[in-house]
């Protein structure tokens, strides 16, 4: 008997204890998107573990991570390995770091951007409307998503089988669509409820982003998010 399971490859953990009150990056996407009958399973990536490529993988979603994916690290080798590797059937989900290793595993360029911390609520204009409409079942409110983000690094050249499904000036490969394979990738974090994000961003003011950015991008965060339309095309695609 089969027992299909959707993989969530944690590839970094919450700093500042944060974990404790919010929980991990895995655990916030098993309760988020929870329901349908689905079954998780974690594997700490971070410290090497990865699913076989076997039948009872059913899906795949990867986390954000403070490490670079042009990091010469054992497992991120390994990680771009096996999604070079993974069948094209099965759809992977990448979130930050996630969007990042899979643009850099399938064919893109990621690098630490000269223009510096992305962090508060972005807006990512839709570029791909009918792509965001099948994904969602809707269109787009006012074609834009506003959603958390907290990153140096970014897709500076996205794989030649993907298409940009939504940017901003700031982040121009903000959200990516593969046309071979089932793939789907957010630079911003839907996972990120403000209270976290604040907290995220609050845990690294004045050690590793400047205050005054840190303080202007807590602001932000009090604003509407589009994070639910976010997770619900992120559930969508994983039941399609």
């Amino acid at each position: 008997m089969r027992h299909e399971y959707i993989a969530i490859l944690e590839t970094g953990v919450p700093p500042a204890g944060l974990d404790q009150t919010y929980g991990t990056y895995a655990s916030m996407f098993a309760s988020l998107l929870a329901g349908d009958g689905r079954t998780f399973k974690t594997f700490r990536t971070l410290e090497g573990e990865l699913p076989e490529h076997h039948l009872d993988l059913k899906g795949v979603i990867i986390t954000g991570s403070p490490s670079g994916v042009y990091e010469d690290e054992p497992w991120i080798r390994d990680l771009i390995a096996w999604l070079r590797d993974l069948k094209p059937s099965v759809p992977v989900v990448g979130i930050c770091f996630g969007h990042q290793v899979m643009a850099q595993a399938y064919g893109g360029h990621v690098e630490k951007s000269p223009k510096g911390w992305g962090v508060g609520l972005h807006e990512y204009h839709i570029a791909a409307g009918d792509v965001w409409d099948d994904l969602l079942g809707r269109p787009a409110d006012d074609g834009a998503i506003r959603v958390a983000v907290t990153h140096q690094d970014q897709v500076v050249k996205k794989p030649d089988n993907a298409v940009v499904l939504a940017g901003s000036e700031f982040t121009p490969h903000g959200a990516l669509y593969y046309t071979d394979r089932k793939g789907l990738s957010f630079q911003c974090h839907p996972e990120f409820c403000e209270r976290f994000a604040s907290d995220l961003l609050l845990s690294r003011r004045g050690i590793r982003i400047d205050a005054d950015l840190v303080d202007h991008a807590v602001e932000t965060l009090k604003k509407p998010s589009s994070r639910n339309q976010v997770l619900g095309a992120i559930s969508r695609f994983l039941n399609a």
